[in-house]
Protein backbone atom coordinates (compact mmCIF):
# COMPACT_ATOMS: atom_id res chain seq x y z
CA UNK A 1 0.00 0.00 0.00
CA UNK A 2 1.18 3.19 -1.04
CA UNK A 3 1.18 6.06 1.38
CA UNK A 4 -0.04 9.36 0.90
CA UNK A 5 1.66 12.64 0.95
CA UNK A 6 2.43 14.19 3.74
CA UNK A 7 3.24 17.32 5.09
CA UNK A 8 5.49 18.66 8.26
CA UNK A 9 3.09 20.60 10.43
CA UNK A 10 3.52 22.78 13.39
CA UNK A 11 0.93 25.56 15.50
CA UNK A 12 2.68 28.69 16.75
CA UNK A 13 2.11 31.75 18.01
CA UNK A 14 2.92 34.59 15.94
CA UNK A 15 4.78 37.57 16.74
CA UNK A 16 4.81 41.19 16.46
CA UNK A 17 6.99 42.85 13.37
CA UNK A 18 8.60 44.86 15.87
CA UNK A 19 9.25 41.84 18.19
CA UNK A 20 10.36 39.80 15.24
CA UNK A 21 13.07 42.68 14.57
CA UNK A 22 14.24 43.56 17.81
CA UNK A 23 15.01 39.92 18.53
CA UNK A 24 16.92 39.39 14.80
CA UNK A 25 18.45 42.95 15.82
CA UNK A 26 19.63 40.82 19.63
CA UNK A 27 20.93 37.78 17.82
CA UNK A 28 22.85 39.22 15.29
CA UNK A 29 24.64 40.79 18.35
CA UNK A 30 24.93 37.29 20.09
CA UNK A 31 26.28 35.43 17.25
CA UNK A 32 29.00 37.75 16.58
CA UNK A 33 30.42 36.90 20.46
CA UNK A 34 29.09 33.26 20.83
CA UNK A 35 31.88 31.37 17.66
CA UNK A 36 30.55 27.58 17.39
CA UNK A 37 33.06 25.06 17.08
CA UNK A 38 34.11 24.38 13.26
CA UNK A 39 31.39 26.57 12.09
CA UNK A 40 28.94 29.48 12.88
CA UNK A 41 25.35 29.95 13.84
CA UNK A 42 23.00 30.02 11.53
CA UNK A 43 20.71 32.80 11.86
CA UNK A 44 16.44 32.64 11.38
CA UNK A 45 15.12 35.17 8.89
CA UNK A 46 12.93 37.64 11.32
CA UNK A 47 10.10 36.78 8.96
CA UNK A 48 10.55 33.38 10.73
CA UNK A 49 10.84 33.74 14.40
CA UNK A 50 7.54 32.58 16.41
CA UNK A 51 6.72 30.58 19.16
CA UNK A 52 6.23 26.96 18.89
CA UNK A 53 2.62 25.77 20.26
CA UNK A 54 2.54 22.06 19.23
CA UNK A 55 4.84 20.73 16.85
CA UNK A 56 2.79 17.74 14.58
CA UNK A 57 5.18 16.11 12.68
CA UNK A 58 4.19 14.45 9.04
CA UNK A 59 0.74 14.57 9.04
CA UNK A 60 -1.36 13.32 5.68
CA UNK A 61 -1.83 16.49 3.38
CA UNK A 62 -5.46 15.15 3.21
CA UNK A 63 -6.11 15.87 6.97
CA UNK A 64 -4.42 20.12 6.77
CA UNK A 65 -8.00 20.97 6.57
CA UNK A 66 -9.55 19.30 9.78
CA UNK A 67 -6.59 19.94 11.58
CA UNK A 68 -6.69 23.85 10.93
CA UNK A 69 -10.56 23.65 11.78
CA UNK A 70 -9.33 22.15 15.11
CA UNK A 71 -7.37 24.87 15.98
CA UNK A 72 -10.17 27.36 14.87
CA UNK A 73 -12.16 25.66 17.62
CA UNK A 74 -9.72 25.85 20.04
CA UNK A 75 -7.76 29.02 19.79
CA UNK A 76 -10.68 30.74 21.42
CA UNK A 77 -8.50 31.45 24.37
CA UNK A 78 -6.86 35.05 24.91
CA UNK A 79 -3.49 35.79 25.65
CA UNK A 80 -2.13 38.35 27.54
CA UNK A 81 1.07 40.43 27.83
CA UNK A 82 4.09 38.06 26.90
CA UNK A 83 7.47 39.18 27.93
CA UNK A 84 11.21 38.61 26.51
CA UNK A 85 13.25 36.38 29.25
CA UNK A 86 16.57 35.25 29.24
CA UNK A 87 18.47 33.85 26.40
CA UNK A 88 18.95 29.90 26.42
CA UNK A 89 20.90 27.20 24.25
CA UNK A 90 18.70 24.75 23.65
CA UNK A 91 19.12 21.50 25.03
CA UNK A 92 21.90 22.65 27.43
CA UNK A 93 23.88 19.94 27.53
CA UNK A 94 24.57 19.25 23.61
CA UNK A 95 23.32 22.66 22.19
CA UNK A 96 21.44 22.69 18.94
CA UNK A 97 19.80 26.36 18.93
CA UNK A 98 20.10 29.86 20.22
CA UNK A 99 16.48 30.70 21.74
CA UNK A 100 15.23 33.44 24.33
CA UNK A 101 12.62 32.47 26.74
CA UNK A 102 8.75 33.86 26.85
CA UNK A 103 7.71 35.08 29.97
CA UNK A 104 3.51 34.67 30.37
CA UNK A 105 3.18 38.09 32.51
CA UNK A 106 -0.90 36.88 32.44
CA UNK A 107 -1.34 34.15 35.02
CA UNK A 108 -0.96 31.05 32.79
CA UNK A 109 -2.71 32.42 30.07
CA UNK A 110 -0.65 31.16 27.53
CA UNK A 111 0.12 27.66 29.27
CA UNK A 112 -4.28 27.69 28.93
CA UNK A 113 -4.09 28.04 25.31
CA UNK A 114 -1.31 25.19 24.99
CA UNK A 115 -3.52 22.57 26.84
CA UNK A 116 -6.49 23.31 24.74
CA UNK A 117 -5.12 23.25 21.43
CA UNK A 118 -3.27 19.71 22.61
CA UNK A 119 -6.69 18.73 23.64
CA UNK A 120 -8.15 19.25 20.53
CA UNK A 121 -5.21 17.82 17.92
CA UNK A 122 -5.20 15.23 19.65
CA UNK A 123 -9.23 14.41 18.65
CA UNK A 124 -7.81 14.92 15.17
CA UNK A 125 -4.68 13.94 14.34
CA UNK A 126 -1.14 11.81 16.45
CA UNK A 127 0.78 14.77 18.41
CA UNK A 128 4.22 13.33 19.57
CA UNK A 129 4.37 12.06 23.06
CA UNK A 130 5.74 15.39 24.73
CA UNK A 131 2.95 17.42 23.07
CA UNK A 132 -0.35 14.57 23.58
CA UNK A 133 -2.20 14.96 26.84
CA UNK A 134 -1.54 11.99 29.11
CA UNK A 135 -3.69 10.66 31.50
CA UNK A 136 -5.37 13.81 31.53
CA UNK A 137 -2.38 15.89 32.42
CA UNK A 138 -0.48 18.43 29.64
CA UNK A 139 2.82 18.77 29.53
CA UNK A 140 3.94 22.12 31.34
CA UNK A 141 5.92 23.36 28.33
CA UNK A 142 8.74 26.03 28.55
CA UNK A 143 7.71 29.08 25.93
CA UNK A 144 10.86 30.50 24.13
CA UNK A 145 11.62 31.66 20.70
CA UNK A 146 14.43 29.81 18.34
CA UNK A 147 16.66 32.59 16.93
CA UNK A 148 19.59 30.55 15.63
CA UNK A 149 20.66 27.28 15.04
CA UNK A 150 23.86 25.31 15.32
CA UNK A 151 24.87 22.74 12.39
CA UNK A 152 25.33 19.25 13.91
CA UNK A 153 28.46 17.61 16.08
CA UNK A 154 28.90 22.07 16.50
CA UNK A 155 28.84 23.03 19.74
CA UNK A 156 29.05 27.02 21.01
CA UNK A 157 32.59 27.95 22.68
CA UNK A 158 31.54 31.07 23.87
CA UNK A 159 28.40 30.30 25.99
CA UNK A 160 27.95 33.84 27.36
CA UNK A 161 25.53 35.94 25.69
CA UNK A 162 24.44 39.59 26.01
CA UNK A 163 21.52 40.58 27.57
CA UNK A 164 18.18 40.18 25.70
CA UNK A 165 15.95 43.50 24.98
CA UNK A 166 13.16 44.20 26.94
CA UNK A 167 10.08 43.83 25.32
CA UNK A 168 6.58 43.24 26.09
CA UNK A 169 3.63 42.41 23.45
CA UNK A 170 -0.12 40.75 23.64
CA UNK A 171 0.08 38.14 20.47
CA UNK A 172 -3.25 38.28 18.26
CA UNK A 173 -3.04 35.34 16.64
CA UNK A 174 -1.81 31.51 15.82
CA UNK A 175 -1.23 29.90 12.86
CA UNK A 176 -0.75 26.34 11.46
CA UNK A 177 2.23 26.34 9.54
CA UNK A 178 4.06 23.90 7.16
CA UNK A 179 7.61 23.73 7.25
CA UNK A 180 9.69 22.79 3.99
CA UNK A 181 12.92 21.36 4.89
CA UNK A 182 16.01 22.09 2.25
CA UNK A 183 20.15 21.22 2.90
CA UNK A 184 20.31 24.45 4.68
CA UNK A 185 17.47 25.86 6.39
CA UNK A 186 14.00 25.44 6.75
CA UNK A 187 11.39 27.13 5.11
CA UNK A 188 7.64 28.08 6.99
CA UNK A 189 4.50 28.57 5.03
CA UNK A 190 1.03 29.35 6.64
CA UNK A 191 -1.63 27.57 5.71
CA UNK A 192 -4.40 29.24 7.99
CA UNK A 193 -4.15 31.48 11.32
CA UNK A 194 -6.90 32.43 13.60
CA UNK A 195 -6.99 35.90 15.35
CA UNK A 196 -7.06 35.66 19.34
CA UNK A 197 -9.75 37.19 21.46
CA UNK A 198 -8.83 40.51 22.87
CA UNK A 199 -8.18 40.35 26.48
CA UNK A 200 -9.99 43.00 27.75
Amino acid sequence: MTRGATARLFVALDLPPTVRAELARWARTAAAGARASGGHLRLLAPDGLHLTLCFLGSQPVGEIDAIAHAIAGASLLPVGELSVGAPLWLPPRRSRALAVEIHDDAQESLQALYNELARALTAVCELRPRDAPAAGRHHRFRPHVTVARLRPREAPIERVLPATPSLSFLPLSVTLFRSWLTPTEALYEGLATHALPNRN
